[in-house]
């Protein structure tokens, strides 16, 4: 293949010798226990294998819509109509041009960690390189399965509604795929009560819960019925993508309501729907304790901001950005209520704004009791900010606030059989952090400390506190 060489080599971000010994010798080779991805379970469950590589790699990537539209690439190109191979070259075109936005890095990282292509893409290459990665692609050894096993992935842990019947996950664990695969229970459409078609999925909700829903308490009962079944099938973890934590004080009388009011089709207010979604997410992390599982809260996007292409192309297709909440009162508010209970569950909070960071990683050391290591967590650089910039802004904060060593790690948050060379971006850059201060003096060159820590925070500490 004709082409100039890529420029990631061996020691790709990694600065010096410690950085890079820190890498070889005790990063590189640790399992990857992915605890948060949307990754579609219907394809590992039939090990799908895909067509082509625009199939794999630009099908639903919002990362490479959004670049592809600021180059001026028409959607045509992007989700329209175009061939498959029109798309990628397209792509091919836009690449080069992504220059210091993370996606340069990843594109050659997942072409070299995949295909063994080592050729820099661009317009001139791109056909070739289709070409060639299509080729491998319907082989078996490319297969869902192939894809997640080649790059020493131990744990896949997707994220699904309540209404999800999980028959695909129950097909992979029946399936002897070697790799574990877990579902996270993600509640948001029975939470925003705001939204336009809240009762539309209360009806969904309640058919498949065979709970008739016509009260606050039946609501609470028909969530209750899938938190047993996505129990029953292996579920230890809850998500929730919300914009900001609300809190405020209810009585019950309130809360039902607000609710009626809802059936009745009534407008509600800011502060009711509030007060609402306060009583349920209260209701939701106390079942999540009593069952001894882990939460999760993604804060901060602000969603579907382009009304026209929204309306268009749906929600999810990359008209999101970061969003300027305030996070912090409210924040601390609903985790006490629960601390006051003694019904804080393992927590785990992820901040889209970069100006959270310091906020998120003091907060968290306000819960944490000494009863397990790490409770509560700093989550990894999420979306926007799961670059190297993002990402050394997250580590800087977790390390000057809390303590770094206890950090569970990256995860890929990504639809893409192919982003798994995100967690060798994450510990080149981890490494590379370390290294330089032991390089400094600022830390002691003592690999034996050092090294385990590494290895604690791109493995150990997930492993131990997911109990995968």
């Amino acid at each position: 293949m004709v082409g100039s060489k890529s420029f990631i080599k061996e020691d790709f971000l990694l600065e010096n010798k410690f950085s890079q010994r820190l890498f070889h010798d005790y990063a590189s080779q640790m399992p990857i226990i992915d605890y948060h991805c949307h990754l579609p379970p219907i394809d590992i469950a039939n090990n799908r294998q895909f067509e082509n590589l625009t199939k794999i790699w630009l099908d639903g990537d919002h990362y490479k819509w959004r670049a592809m539209r600021t180059f001026g690439v028409e959607e045509k190109y992007i989700t329209g109509d175009a061939s498959a191979k029109e798309k990628f070259a397209q792509w091919g075109r836009t690449v080069p041009y992504t220059l210091r936005n993370p996606l340069y890095h990843w594109t050659h990282l997942e072409l070299q960690r995949y295909f063994d292509i080592d050729i820099l893409l661009s317009e001139n290459t791109a056909s070739e390189i289709f070409d060639e990665a299509s080729s491998k692609l319907q082989t078996t050894d490319f297969s869902c399965h192939n894809l997640i096993t080649k790059m020493n992935v131990e744990v896949i842990c997707t994220t699904e509604d309540p209404i999800d019947s999980l028959d695909h996950h129950v097909k992979i664990k029946n399936s002897g795929f070697n790799v574990k695969v877990f579902t996270a229970f993600r509640p948001d459409k029975a939470i925003v009560i705001s939204n336009e078609n809240y009762l539309e999925y209360i009806n969904k909700l309640s058919e498949i819960s065979n709970v008739s829903i016509d009260s606050y308490k039946s609501l609470c009962d028909a969530l209750g019925v899938r938190l047993d079944y996505f129990e029953a099938n292996g579920c230890t973890l809850s998500d929730h993508g919300l914009s900001y934590v609300p809190f405020r004080n209810f009585t019950d009388a309130e809360i039902e309501d607000i609710f009626q009011k809802k059936r009745a089709k009534i407008q509600l207010t800011l502060e009711e729907s509030e007060k609402f979604q306060t009583s349920i997410l209260l209701f939701l992390c106390e079942q999540y304790h009593s069952r001894g599982w882990i939460q999760q809260f993604h804060l901060g996007a602000l969603r579907n901001n382009n009304a026209r292409m929204t309306r268009i192309l749906g929600p999810d297709t990359g008209w999101d950005s970061i969003g300027d909440y305030s996070q912090a009162e409210t924040l601390s508010k609903f985790l006490n209520r629960l601390d006051s209970k003694d019904k804080l569950t393992k927590t785990i909070l992820y901040n889209l704004n970069p100006a959270d960071n310091e906020v998120l990683a003091t907060m968290i050391g306000n819960y944490n009791d000494g009863t397990v290591k790490g409770k509560m967590q700093l989550g990894s650089g999420w979306w926007f900010l799961d670059q190297k910039d993002g990402m050394t802004k997250q580590l800087n904060a977790l390390s000057n606030m809390g303590l770094i060593s206890c950090f569970i790690g990256m995860l890929t948050d990504s639809r893409s059989f192919l982003s798994y060379p995100r967690h060798e971006y994450f510990r080149r850059i981890v490494c590379n952090l370390f290294g330089q201060e032991m390089e400094r003096g600022e830390l002691p060159q003592d690999f034996d400390l050092v090294g385990k820590i590494i290895q604690d925070i791109s493995y150990y500490n997930a492993k131990e506190y997911f109990k995968f």
